[in-house]
């Protein structure tokens, strides 16, 4: 059931953000290049899109693992790319990041109850008895059991390992988590699971997130709102189900037709939108629409004008210069 956003303030607001990659010789890998958007408290914003599109650069950005290059990220008033070390410190307790790969984002050497306590002794928010008894309640939290804090990584599934990730991020009691497709990497029978504890630990904590995915199905799922990013651009963005139901971009149009349906004659009737052509390169993206190369509609404008992206029905935003 949808969630009613409404009388919510934004707590993100994204304006104009660029990320670029230096890679000498005068050029720039354009990761992200000029997108804005917002996030309401309690929300989940998904963010889709092809493999090299910008997903986690933007979300590793708002959290200022990337320095932005041009742009603003304001996070409940804040400038957070103006932040000196004692604010940032402050804005790092109040946004987190999932990460993609549970095999990697976690210290091998390290034992969960360390893991888990690392932001805790960071941020000096507990001690002693205290520091440990926290790590038992963050354990039970997220499904493991407080024995498991004296073990290593290693020793865990990937699910498992995931569940210690989301205990890691919840520690410092963060306002807004990115969550970097934190379900990629699992087995398809796992990735359910997380994706329920996430919403469970919304409903239960307030939090507000930005669940990065390629699976689109899932983000419907899990989404109030979703945006769709092209090769560092945003295309559309809209409520989760006017997405599913009335897509105006191409490219979204393309990527939905994309999803199998269960239903073998409904799937076998309907009729597909094959993208012809290759992504261009991040470094020397074509001039006017980002897309134009790949849309069987593409006009003389598309080639000329890079299209804004604007508000065409309430809470519907598209970047196409074809969509009156």
């Amino acid at each position: 059931m949808a969630k009613d956003l409404s009388n919510k303030k934004n707590l993100l607001e994204v304006k104009n953000l660029k990320k670029y990659f230096d890679m000498g010789r005068g050029s720039d890998l354009k990761a992200v290049d000029d997108i804005s958007f917002t996030i309401r408290e309690g929300e989940t914003l998904g963010l889709v899109g092809e493999s090299g599109c910008g997903k986690s650069t933007t979300g590793r950005t708002l959290v200022r693992l990337y320095e932005a290059t041009g742009g603003e990220v304001i996070f409940d008033g804040m400038n957070v790319h103006k932040l000196n070390k004692k604010e940032m410190v402050k804005y790092a307790r109040e946004a987190q990041m999932i990460f993609q790969d549970p095999y990697a984002s976690l210290n091998p050497r390290m034992t969960v109850s360390d893991i888990i306590g690392e932001g805790i002794d960071i941020h000096g928010l507990y001690k002693g008895k205290k520091r440990q008894k926290r790590i038992y309640e963050l354990l039970e939290t997220v499904g493991l059991n407080r024995e498991h804090a004296n073990r290593f990584p290693h020793e865990f599934s990937g699910g498992q390992r995931q569940r210690i990730g989301v205990a890691r991020a919840l520690a410092i009691e963060p306002k807004f988590i990115v969550c970097d497709e934190p379900i990629s990497a699992l087995d398809v029978s796992i990735q359910a699971q997380v994706v329920n504890l996430l919403e469970e630990l919304q409903e239960e904590l307030g939090l507000t997130y930005l669940f990065i995915a390629h699976d689109l199905s899932m983000v419907k799922h899990i989404s109030d709102r979703i945006a769709v990013m092209y090769l560092g651009a945003m295309m559309e963005i809209t409520t989760s189900q006017t997405l599913y139901d009335e897509p105006l971009h191409p490219y979204t149009q393309a990527l939905l037709s994309a999803i199998p349906i269960p239903d073998p004659e409904i799937e076998r009737n309907r009729e597909r939108m094959i993208l012809e052509g290759d992504v261009p390169s991040p470094i020397d993206p074509p001039p006017g629409c980002k897309f134009q190369n790949r849309c069987q509609y593409c006009k003389d404008i598309c080639r000329e004008k890079a299209p804004e992206l604007r508000e065409v029905k309430p809470e519907h935003w598209v970047a196409c210069h074809l969509v009156k």
